[in-house]
């Protein structure tokens, strides 16, 4: 009789997530931009606008502290400079993906910009305006709803911010 063959080792891998696993990538990317606003005192969220077709069309990450703006939140920078990109305000078929969990203001602008996903890693149970603290971008009274991937990298884009705030 033959010996049986031994039991697969156990995986330390997470299964795959189908939802939160197409983002991983970009969320890197804005990741690194996010590492851009620290060295002027700006909390570190980055945000990339891609698209209809995947290809990433803005960048850009907090600049409150740099300009003295107070709406240079990465999200706001970086809807702006797609529009510019694209020669229209109106960013259908476009994907915003940012670090931290777009606030109010954010919230707002993703709304009144037509994208049609919003992606995040980090929640802001303090400020969040995307499921968090409110959830404006699905308020059925609004003409315009994205759809909502909360998560990416999450751990990753929370450790960013803890290790801002507690180097200050």
């Amino acid at each position: 009789m033959a010996a049986a063959a031994p039991a697969p080792e156990p995986t330390t891998e997470p299964p795959g997530d189908p939802v939160r696993d197409p983002w991983r990538d970009v969320m890197r990317l804005a990741l690194a931009e996010a590492d851009a606003a620290a060295p002027a005192g700006d909390v570190p969220v980055g945000a990339v606008v891609l698209g209809p077709d995947g290809t990433v069309i803005a960048r850009a990450h907090n600049e409150r502290e740099a300009t003295g703006d107070p709406t240079a939140h990465a999200e706001v920078l970086a809807l702006r400079r797609a529009a510019a990109a694209t020669g229209e305000w109106r960013l259908t078929g476009c994907t915003l993906v940012v670090t931290l969990e777009p606030c109010v203001m954010c919230a707002g602008a993703l709304v009144q910009s037509r994208v049609e996903r919003v992606v995040f890693g980090a929640l802001d149970e303090k400020a969040g305006a995307t499921g968090s603290l409110w959830d404006l971008v699905r308020d059925r009274r609004l003409n315009h709803r994205p759809e909502v991937i909360q998560g990416v990298l999450g751990e990753e884009c929370a450790a960013q911010l803890t290790a801002f705030f507690r180097s200050r």
